[in-house]
């Protein structure tokens, strides 16, 4: 999957703009790539396209501890990112869990690097981990021409 793809599944799943979803998908890599050890990150980082493994990379830092971000503060941290409300966030968060999980080959979220990053998230994310993987890809709305059969 392209970075195209990624985004446009954020976009489509989290009722987005561009733009919002890529804040999206940054945000949500951000708090991944602290809350993954050092080599489940570097897995991850392999399998992500180009400009969003650039960003990636550009987080790492020697000898940095993983952080221990929880549910509450993954959603607040997009929600100031994008400059959405909580609720927004929280399903902004279930499409790119989604995306990724797609972008990962996992239908699950639990085969292969999904399940290195599904393993080392606490409770809380592993609940939204495994409910985005069950996510239907919304319908398009089509939009309505002329006049209603009333008029």
């Amino acid at each position: 999957m392209d970075e195209n793809k990624f985004l446009s599944e954020i976009e489509v799943r989290g009722d987005l703009t561009r733009d919002q979803a890529y804040k999206v998908a940054v945000a949500v890599l951000q708090e991944l790539h602290d809350r993954l050890s050092s080599k489940e990150a570097d897995h991850l980082a392999a399998q992500l396209p180009g400009a969003l493994k650039r960003m990636w990379h550009s987080l790492d830092a020697p000898w940095r501890d993983v952080r221990r971000t929880h549910e509450r503060d993954f959603i607040r941290h997009i929600a100031d990112t994008v400059e959405i409300d909580e609720a927004k966030a929280h399903k902004s968060l279930m499409a790119a869990f989604k995306a990724l999980q797609m972008l990962l080959g996992s239908p699950s979220g639990q085969e292969g690097v999904a399940w290195d990053v599904f393993s080392q998230l606490p409770k809380d994310l592993k609940r939204i981990w495994l409910t985005s993987a069950g996510m239907a890809k919304p319908k398009a709305v089509k939009p309505r021409l002329g006049l209603s059969a009333r008029a």
